[in-house]
């Protein structure tokens, strides 16, 4: 009995929130799949990681020689005087060079600045992924903001329509002396209201379906109301929490970059130890005007040992260590905001599905009540403002389960979203997937070029 209840509570619900369109609808599937290639947030968070991958190649310079070109060129005049004769000569020498120099070894700074930058493009990739669930989210949400709008408004102008047709049977027995001025005024006054409701609900539906714009990047067409990914919840709050603290983006990220504080504080150490590195040189100094030229080649080696640095290298490695501590502890604050989003979103979804039960029979019990009081009235055993009040209670109750409905779907993206499974691969959108590994292994081992590998 419990279940068909529910089952008709859930039916009653899906029915107020999908009357308003019949026509080609939108789903909820698309509407995620276009915010997922359209959206800026997006788009900016995938030009973020692709900045980031850049990190990688920039270590990696670290191991490579660096070779520059030099010349110069050198004039001098010479004025002479002696025993009354005066000579004067031009000579202009000009040097052109090679210098390379290659670090052979450099207190591992290289080493772990290349693990750093490592752990750093994954932190990214996960806040990316992150800024994709939250905006599906947002898409999810602005979606069923609409759907709900548009049903209340629909709901308030079947009320404005009831209240006319009251207004006029009012005016009608009143002038044949059935009822009173006053029965005429209470029913005109209620009328006024509910347009002036009908006017807040178009605003709210305009503000709603502006969102849906700014998030999925086109206006709103017969949106239908479903949840489609059932199947992707978890079974129960402990599995919840869990797939939360450990599939989340926003975690990962945290982990991430809590790693990449690590190496930072390796790096630095590094600069305590020894530095070790050769250089090589070849020049050719000749005059113009003659051909006298001179000719070099060197190679020469380099060992620089720390002493002191001013307590400069120290003071960086402390706060390194205070940055990664300050990794750590926000680490575990990710995990606390998380693990309290799937406990909420959790409950939000339960107590949905109750008052959706609860909601579907106050509205059919508002609606067997208003036609009973109608009949009444029609009797002389009621008045006009009983069966305006039993009406305001059906309009209550139709909300009521609007935004119960509305609710429970949210609810469900919601833990969706906690849970870090509001993705494309996980949920099989049917999207061209943006892989940053890609953009990485292009760029990760270049050695020169000012071009983008997508052309810029």
């Amino acid at each position: 009995m419990y279940k068909k209840a529910r089952l008709l509570a859930c039916a009653g619900a899906c029915s107020l929130l999908l009357a308003p369109g019949l026509a080609r609808s939108e789903t909820v599937i698309e509407a995620l799949a276009a915010a997922y290639s359209f959206n800026p947030q997006i788009n900016a968070a995938r030009g973020n990681t692709r900045a980031a991958d850049e990190y990688v190649p920039l270590a990696k310079s670290g191991r490579r020689p660096t070779a520059a070109l030099t010349g110069d060129v050198t004039m001098e005049s010479f004025n002479q005087r002696r025993s009354g004769l005066e000579t004067s000569q031009t000579r202009t020498d000009g040097t052109v060079g090679l210098q390379v120099n290659q670090t052979l070894f450099k207190g591992f700074q290289t080493k772990n600045a290349i693990r750093q930058a490592d752990a750093s493009v994954l932190a990214s990739r996960q806040q990316l992924e992150n800024t994709v669930q939250s905006v599906l989210f947002q898409a999810a949400q602005a979606y069923m903001d609409v759907i709900r709008d548009t049903a209340i408004l629909e709901a308030r102008r079947q009320t404005v329509g009831f209240l006319e047709e009251q207004v006029r049977g009012a005016e009608d027995r009143f002038e044949v002396g059935e009822t009173t001025r006053t029965d005429v005024a209470q029913t005109r006054a209620r009328l006024s209201a509910a347009v002036s409701d009908v006017s807040l609900a178009e605003a709210n539906l305009r503000v709603s379906e502006a969102t849906y714009r700014q998030v999925i990047g086109h206006d709103p067409r017969n949106l239908q109301a479903n949840f489609p990914f059932t199947r992707h919840l978890p079974k129960s709050l402990p599995r919840a929490v869990d797939l939360g603290l450990t599939e989340h983006p926003a975690v990962l990220s945290t982990i991430y970059s809590a790693e990449a504080a690590a190496f930072a504080v390796k790096q630095l150490e590094g600069q305590l130890l020894p530095t070790v590195s050769i250089q090589g040189t070849a020049s050719s100094q000749f005059g113009i005007g003659n051909d006298d030229s001179v000719d070099s080649v060197a190679i020469s080696g380099r060992v620089s040992i720390p002493i002191y640095q001013g307590g400069a290298v120290s003071a960086q490695i402390r706060q390194a260590k205070e940055q990664l501590g300050v990794a750590k502890i926000q680490s575990d604050v990710t995990r606390d905001q998380v693990r309290a989003t799937v406990v909420s979103n959790w409950s939000q979804l339960d107590s949905a599905k109750a008052s959706i039960i609860s909601a579907s029979a106050q509205v059919e019990a508002a609606r067997i009540a208003l036609a009973g009081v109608q009949e009444e009235r029609a009797v002389g055993q009621r008045t006009t403002l009983d069966v305006l009040d039993a009406e305001q209670e059906l309009l209550d109750a139709r909300v009521n389960l609007i935004n119960t409905q509305h609710d429970r779907l949210v609810a469900s993206f919601g833990l969706l979203y906690a849970t870090g499974r509001l993705a494309p691969t996980t949920l099989g959108i049917p999207v061209a997937v943006y892989r940053p590994e890609a953009h990485y292994e292009a760029v990760k081992d270049k050695w020169f070029g000012l071009r983008t590998p997508d052309g810029r």
